[in-house]
C-alpha cells in the first residue's frame, strides 16, 4: 500500500507500482503494444517480473520499438548481437523464440486481419472479471489460458506455455486479476466494452 489506496500484495517497488496503477490490467487493443507484452512474458519465464521491468526500455530498443515485422526480419547475425547485449535476458532459446514468434505474429495478422482480433476471441471480446478476494485465489493458468496457448503453439509462437499465456490475458486486460480490495479493480470493472463486444465469437478459435 502507497498512501491510501490498497494494491495488489505483488505491486511493492517504484517499477512495480507504476506499472499496477497504470498498466496492467488495462485492456490492450494494439497490435505492437500486445507484441510487446507476448515478448516480455517470454522473457520473464524463469525470472521475476522486476527484472523484465527493469529491462524493458532495454528490450524496446533491441527489438526495434516492439515492431513484430522489423523482428521477424531479424537475422542470424542480428540475434548474435542481441546475445551479447548485457540489457537483455541473454538466453539463446528465448532471443530465438522471440524472433520466431515475429513470424508468427504477422501470420495470425494475415489471417484475421489484426492479433487483436484473433486474441480476444478467446475471451468473447469482454475481459473476464472473476472478483478475486485473495492472492490464493488467483491461479496460474485456467481453461482460456490453455486454448490460448495451444492454439498459439500450433501457430509457431514460441514460450506460451499456459502459465506464461494467463500472465499475458492478466498484463494486457483479458481478465481482471486485480483482487476486489484494489483501487483499480473498480475502475477496470466498470469500464464500457469496446463497440460490439460481447457477441458470439466469430468462428472458432482454430480458423
Amino acid at each position: 500500500m502507497t498512501g491510501t489506496r490498497r494494491r495488489c500484495g505483488w505491486a511493492v517497488g517504484a517499477l512495480d507500482v507504476a506499472y499496477h496503477d497504470r498498466e496492467w490490467g488495462v485492456p490492450v487493443h494494439d497490435d505492437r503494444v500486445l507484441f510487446e507484452f507476448l515478448l516480455l512474458e517470454g522473457a520473464q519465464a524463469g525470472l521475476s517480473w522486476s527484472t523484465i521491468l527493469r529491462k524493458r526500455a532495454r528490450y524496446r530498443v533491441a527489438f526495434a520499438g516492439f515492431d513484430p515485422a522489423r523482428v521477424a526480419r531479424f537475422t542470424p547475425s542480428r540475434v548474435e548481437r542481441l546475445l551479447r547485449d548485457p540489457g537483455l535476458v541473454r538466453n539463446r532459446l528465448k532471443i530465438e523464440g522471440a524472433v520466431r514468434t515475429a513470424r508468427a505474429f504477422g501470420a495470425v495478422q494475415d489471417a484475421f486481419g489484426s492479433f487483436d482480433a484473433y486474441l480476444w476471441r478467446f475471451v468473447d471480446d469482454v475481459p473476464l472479471q472473476p472478483r478475486r478476494r485473495s492472492p490464493r485465489e488467483v491461479p496460474a493458468r485456467t481453461a482460456e489460458s490453455d486454448a490460448l496457448s495451444a492454439d498459439l503453439r500450433r501457430r509457431g509462437f514460441r514460450f506460451v506455455g499456459p502459465t506464461i499465456c494467463y500472465a499475458f490475458m492478466q498484463a494486457v486486460g483479458l481478465v481482471n486479476d486485480h483482487l476486489v480490495t484494489c483501487f483499480r479493480y473498480r475502475g477496470l470493472a466498470a469500464r464500457r466494452p469496446r463497440a460490439g463486444a460481447g457477441a458470439a465469437a466469430r468462428g472458432s478459435w482454430s480458423t
